[in-house]
């Protein structure tokens, strides 16, 4: 990483924007940004709304009492509407001579709408480490935003957007995360996880970058996989248990387990480590078989998110998922004989979805839960960059990101209604199957009924049209009172 040779040294503020819970994953991409920021000589620091709710009214008078280069924030598109309009126009009315800046997956395919919308001057396009410090550079410095890779910009009312850089294929070069700059003792503590005691901490490790697929309703920054070293990761990880107390890893990877190897290597290398906690990894069905599961079991796995999503070979195959529904099967058979808890995901309202298919998916998920959480099923959104987003267009369905913000309220909704069946009857369906899950969950934990009767009841309520924020069963709604605060 070259660093910024000036007379001024940068000033730069993330905004971690705020997402109404307490339970608050680390920001990693922010992380690892203002960790490059920092590298290159800039004075950084972190704005965390998400830990401390603070309000825009107290955004405001902390911009006020600052002077910044670069203000910069990043978000998913399902907080756009909800949380970064309102946010943007206070950063406009007290950024003073800043740029402000907007990355993630949430501009970063659809930056042109995002500027015009936000009025932000810039907005970082895919992974950024490197256009973080070339965009602080020219800030400083007086230079060209034409020069500026992988950025699209406002100029003169109309939308430039530049040549992206490409992403670093050594993400060791990347080290840490900037973990000091943020306030650790919260992000370490507000995590419950499955199979984690009070005394716990649990904090998030990331192991590459990028999956081996490309389903149809996810959108990634950049195409293919890239891993991390593996000596890096283990001294990650004990870094973070020396300096943190950490004692529960959990992998915020697309895909952790897509090598046999490399997971057999990884193993290997924590068990030489001496490094004892409890893990948490992602995995696809197709590479997950007996072997791995007993390396993960042996080195402290207690928990695998895989995403099944489907136990129709038709929807499937229109997913491009690539994998079979003997592949999830059987997968979910080695968890549960393991007793490894286990993420059954799915999803529902893809082409080619049908009412039994939603029966089966229940089905699937009663079959074979450790009841580690609550599952539910929630209809399939197609956010803006993914392939069932641009299939939607097509199919007349969807006329673009103005469209889809429009109708899009939160994940737990149809925002896109592929199946043919009316929208009516699709909520009476996903009301019928997550009473089946809510229930059969409360049954077999805390036989709380009066629990589960309100909790499907805030679901009926969701699908009715009655209340719009409440964002499913392992969502904590507690601070709706700020929500509108805002």
């Amino acid at each position: 990483m070259d660093v910024i040779t000036t007379a001024k040294r940068p000033r730069v503020l993330f905004i971690i924007h705020d997402v109404y819970q307490e339970d608050n994953f680390f920001p990693m991409g922010p992380g690892y940004l203002t960790a490059a920021l920092r590298r290159a000589g800039c004075d950084v620091e972190v704005y965390a709304m998400d830990v401390f709710h603070y309000t825009n009214d107290q955004l405001a008078n902390h911009l006020d009492s600052s002077q910044y280069d670069l203000i910069c924030c990043g978000f998913l598109a399902a907080r756009f509407k909800e949380t970064i309009l309102g946010l943007s126009d206070t950063v406009n009315a007290h950024k003073k001579d800043a740029w402000y800046v907007l990355g993630g997956h949430g501009p970063s395919p659809i930056a042109e709408y995002v500027l015009k919308m936000t009025g932000a001057d810039v907005a970082a396009i895919g992974e950024a480490e490197l256009t973080i410090v070339e965009l602080a550079r020219c800030k400083v410095d007086g230079g060209d935003l034409a020069d500026v890779k992988g950025i699209a910009y406002r100029l003169n009312g109309d939308v430039c957007i530049n040549e992206r850089n490409k992403p670093v294929r050594d993400l060791d070069a990347l080290g840490s995360p900037a973990w000091d700059l943020f306030p650790m003792e919260e992000y370490t503590t507000c995590l419950k996880l499955s199979g984690m005691s009070q005394s716990d901490r649990a904090f998030a490790v990331l192991s590459n970058r990028g999956c081996v697929n490309r389903c149809n309703f996810c959108y990634r920054l950049e195409k293919g996989i890239r891993g991390r070293s593996i000596p890096g990761i283990i001294e990650e990880m004990r870094t973070l248990q020396d300096t943190y107390g950490i004692t529960y890893f959990f992998f915020i990877d697309e895909l952790f387990v897509y090598s046999k190897k490399r997971v057999r290597d990884f193993g290997k290398a924590l068990k030489e480590s001496g490094i004892k906690a409890m893990l948490n990894v992602e995995s696809r069905v197709d590479v997950f078989d007996e072997e791995i599961a007993e390396t993960l079991k042996e080195i402290g796995c207690v928990f695998i998110n895989i995403g099944f999503e489907s136990t129709s070979q038709r929807v499937l195959d229109r997913m491009h998922k690539n994998v079979t529904v003997e592949q999830n099967y059987r997968a979910a058979e080695i968890t549960k004989s393991m007793g490894i808890g286990v993420g059954l995901n799915c999803i529902w309202g893809e082409p080619g979805d049908d009412e039994e298919t939603l029966r089966s998916n229940v089905d699937f998920i009663m079959k074979y839960n450790l009841y580690d959480q609550i599952r539910t099923i929630r209809p399939v959104t197609p956010y803006p960059g993914c392939d069932l987003y641009y299939d939607a267009i097509e199919m007349g369905l969807l006329k673009g990101p103005e469209d889809f913000f429009e109708r899009f309220v939160n994940s737990d909704l149809l925002t896109v209604n592929f199946t043919g069946i009316p929208d009516k009857r699709c909520y009476e369906l996903l009301l019928d199957a997550n009473r089946r899950l809510i229930t059969d969950h409360f049954k077999h934990t805390s036989g709380d009924m009066a629990a589960a009767t309100g909790l499907i009841e805030k679901f009926r309520q969701l699908y009715a049209g009655e209340i719009t924020t409440f964002r499913g069963a392992r969502s904590d709604d507690s601070l709706e009172h700020k929500r509108r605060s805002l």
